[in-house]
């Protein structure tokens, strides 16, 4: 089972306070590109796999879809989803991603934001995934980008002419990797890009769109504090789809 950081008491109010935690989708500066990929929602049935506080979930729902369900492995994220749902077609599930049993051709959309370098058996997720879209399903998801989890020290650090580098080691060297954030101890996954498409093309799904997510001037203008994730991306956006 990976590590449930966001049943700890203290970690879960720190992560409650930030921007994402409180403004939902809009705090997300990934999420104008993450929107941008979505298909048109009317009617579907859509997946949420980490859907934390459900704030996806309800977007969905207010486009359309038909039926929603979220998955997360935090009771304290799916107490506040559920605290903050008021839609019957809206169904919140406990459970573990890496033990993920989903019904056969159930969704025409999965998405994903921020959870899956979470999952050490990732081939093991992506057949269910695969398993449980329609034809012509698709399957949307983000990830920490891999040059940002392979570093073994995630700061950065002066360039000696006034600006910043990132630094990048270890970056072929797939696997755990503890970091501190928001004061804690947190395990995540590293992958390199390779595997994560690799994998999806493995498992049958084809590729869409790839992105390495930057901000835009518009948003940087708004925020200047997201100027320096112009050096390197933070995000890793992912597309796809079940053959027809």
């Amino acid at each position: 089972m990976p590590q449930n950081i966001y049943d700890q008491l203290a970690f879960f109010e720190e992560y409650s306070r930030m921007r994402r935690s409180v403004q939902g989708l809009s705090g997300a500066p990934e999420w104008l590109a993450m929107r941008a990929l979505l298909p048109d929602l009317t009617g579907l049935r859509v997946l949420d796999l980490g859907c934390g506080f459900g704030w996806f979930c309800r977007w969905s729902r207010e486009h359309g879809a038909r039926a929603v369900t979220g998955v997360d492995i935090s009771v304290n994220m799916l107490e506040r989803a559920r605290t903050s749902t008021s839609d019957a077609e809206i169904t919140y599930l406990q459970a573990d991603l890496e033990d993920l049993h989903l019904p056969a051709e159930s969704f025409e959309v999965v998405y994903s934001s921020l959870a899956l370098h979470y999952v050490a058996a990732l081939p093991g997720l992506l057949r269910q995934v695969h398993a449980a879209l329609s034809p012509g399903g698709r399957f949307l998801f983000s990830v920490e980008h891999p040059i940002f989890t392979a570093a073994r020290h995630t700061d950065w650090l002066p360039d000696g002419q006034g600006g910043v580098t990132w630094p990048v080691d270890g970056y072929r060297r797939e696997g755990p990797r503890t970091r501190s954030w928001l004061s804690q101890d947190v395990v995540k996954q590293h992958r390199t890009i390779g595997t994560y498409l690799n994998s999806l093309i493995q498992t049958g799904f084809v590729l869409q769109h790839v992105e390495e997510w930057g901000p835009t001037d518009q948003q940087v203008l708004e925020r200047p504090e997201l100027a320096v994730e112009r050096e390197r991306p933070m995000f890793l956006l992912v597309a796809a789809q079940k053959r027809t």
